[in-house]
């Protein structure tokens, strides 16, 4: 599984056409909110479970994307966030998310 083409529809959605022809369409809030990088995880892991997460405008524009090898992809924010790599793999999982 490999992204043939990546790119942001509309300023809100994640689009990528994989190799074996299927899309997955992404929101950027939930990608932001399922940032992969050891802050963000400690933070996750840290609230309280009535935590509602509460998200800028720029926590949630991307204005660059990455690869990174032949495995994932780096993203980085508009609030200049850039830790998170996100794996293929956790990618198409991330599909399935609201």
């Amino acid at each position: 599984m490999f992204p043939v083409k990546i790119d942001v529809q509309e300023k809100k959605t994640l689009h990528i056409i994989w190799d074996d022809k299927t899309e997955s369409l992404i929101p950027l809030a939930v990608l932001r909110r399922n940032c992969p990088c050891a802050y963000c995880v400690t933070e996750r892991l840290n609230r309280l479970p009535s935590y509602i997460p509460l998200m800028s405008t720029a926590q949630r524009t991307l204005r660059d994307i990455k690869p990174v090898g032949t495995y994932a992809i780096q993203l980085y924010w508009q609030d200049d966030h850039d830790d998170g790599i996100y794996n293929y793999e956790f990618l198409k999982e991330l599909e399935k998310k609201e």
